[in-house]
This record gives C-alpha cells, sequence and structure tokens, in this order.
C-alpha cells in the first residue's frame, strides 16, 4: 500500500494551523479573562505547533507548487536516468495544481515533445510514473521496428558514436523537434508493441527510453492531462545500494 505523503502532509499542516488559530484567537484572551490555567497536555500541543506550523506549511507549499523530489524505481528510463537516481520534479511547468486533490487553479504551460515528465498511471493514481512525452494531443504515431514516426514523419536516430553500447545494450541518439537524447535498444531483432498510435485530445503519449524494458503508453495508453505532475529537471542524488553517492550524477540537468 502506497503513502499518500501529499495527504498526510497537508492534514498536519491544517492540524497544527487550527491548533495555533485556537490558541491565538480564542484561548489566550479566555484565560487571561479568567486568570486560568492551560492544561499542560494541551499547551503541550500549542507549543508543539507553534514550532511545526511555519516548517510545515513549508514544505507543503515547496512540495505542492514548486520542486517535488522523487526516486527512479526502475531502469525504464536508461540510459537517460538510472535506478536509484534521486530527481526535482518542477511542478509549475504544467499548472499549479491543489494538493490531494490535484485540481488546476493555475494555467502555466504544457508539455512538449521530448519533456521527461513524472505522471500518476490512471489506473492507480496514487502510483507516479516517469516517461519521455513522444506524442502530443492529436498526433498520429507508428512504431515499428524501434523506430518511431510522428505525423508521417520518421524521427530521426543515430548510434551513440561515443557511447555505443550501455549494459551490453545498443544506444542510440534520437532526436524529438530540437531534443537529443539517448535511447537504448535491448533486443534490435525484436521490437516491443509495434503499432500505429492516435493520440486524443487532452492526452500526451509516453515512452521510456529503454524502448524494450518500459511499461509505457504502448501498453497503459496515452496520460490524460490531469494526471501530469511535473517536469522532471535535475539529479540530485544517485544511492543504489552503495555506500557513497555517485557523485558524478549529482547535479545532473535532465535531457
Amino acid at each position: 500500500m502506497s503513502i499518500n505523503l501529499a495527504l498526510i502532509l497537508s492534514l498536519l499542516t491544517a492540524f497544527t494551523g487550527a491548533v495555533v488559530a485556537f490558541d491565538k484567537f480564542y484561548l489566550r484572551k479566555r484565560a487571561s479573562d479568567f486568570d486560568a490555567e492551560i492544561n499542560p497536555v494541551l499547551n503541550t500541543t500549542i507549543e508543539y505547533s507553534r514550532s511545526f506550523f511555519p516548517v510545515l506549511l513549508f514544505v507543503l507549499l515547496i512540495r505542492s507548487f514548486i520542486f517535488e523530489p522523487f526516486r527512479i524505481p526502475s531502469g525504464s528510463m536508461m540510459p537517460t536516468l538510472l535506478q536509484g537516481d534521486y530527481i526535482f520534479v518542477k511542478k509549475y511547468s504544467y499548472g499549479l495544481r491543489l494538493p490531494v486533490i490535484e485540481k488546476k487553479i493555475i494555467e502555466t504551460g504544457a508539455p512538449e515533445r521530448g519533456d521527461v515528465v513524472v505522471f500518476r498511471l490512471p489506473s492507480e493514481p496514487s502510483v507516479n510514473y516517469i516517461k519521455r512525452v513522444v506524442g502530443l494531443p492529436g498526433d498520429e504515431l507508428i512504431y515499428d521496428k524501434h523506430r518511431l514516426s510522428v505525423n508521417g514523419e520518421l524521427v530521426a536516430v543515430a548510434p551513440d558514436a561515443d557511447n555505443p553500447v550501455t549494459d551490453s545494450a545498443p544506444r542510440f541518439i534520437e532526436e524529438l523537434g530540437d531534443r537529443k537524447h539517448a535511447i537504448l535498444v535491448t533486443n534490435p531483432s525484436n521490437s516491443m508493441r509495434d503499432g500505429r498510435y492516435t493520440v486524443p485530445d487532452g492526452h500526451y503519449f509516453m515512452m521510456g527510453d529503454n524502448r524494450d524494458n518500459s511499461r509505457d503508453s504502448r501498453f497503459i495508453g496515452a496520460i490524460p492531462e490531469t494526471h501530469l505532475v511535473g517536469e522532471a529537471v535535475r539529479i540530485w542524488m544517485h544511492m543504489d545500494g552503495l555506500e557513497w553517492p555517485e557523485w558524478a550524477r549529482i547535479g545532473t540537468k535532465i535531457e
């Protein structure tokens, strides 16, 4: 069972804020009028709430509207992202949404082809996925023998001259619009989920950079705009069973 951190953080912020407000606008005045002492348990609750409320509110605002940290749980986005990478996701890239209910309140932009995006799985919204946007609303896509076509135009792909092989898998450079990124083709002789796909209005077609090892829109369908969480922008830590972080990946921009 996954833990809804946004809900827990929102409830704690609301509770401590309510206690602080209750103390300031009611309890202090009542205690002064009647020269009464505050119950020790209540007094302790008030003191803790005064200490934690500003911190909780700050974290809630940052996490909900600015940046949220995520950990990469699998290799579906290799070689761009590795299992054990910790990344920052820019929450305001595609609109500001209220925490927990995820209702958009301010429009700030839309995904572009090539963006790396975190989204909530439509069949299980408590689970977050991360993939690359390859199809925009209304696009016609064809995926055939590891080659992607968008609206009748074949997406440019070339072998990666600098790193031809990653983990025994051929590595290529794919060009989506102005965005260049590396992809892996684990099994060149057996392409997965070849076919023609039409992206519905208000949806985005996502694919993992590890093309033969990614459960993406080829399997789960296009992703509704309402399920977008934000744009993955930078790696801030890498720990995957290591005693020390892999320093070289820290601060890497996600292309």
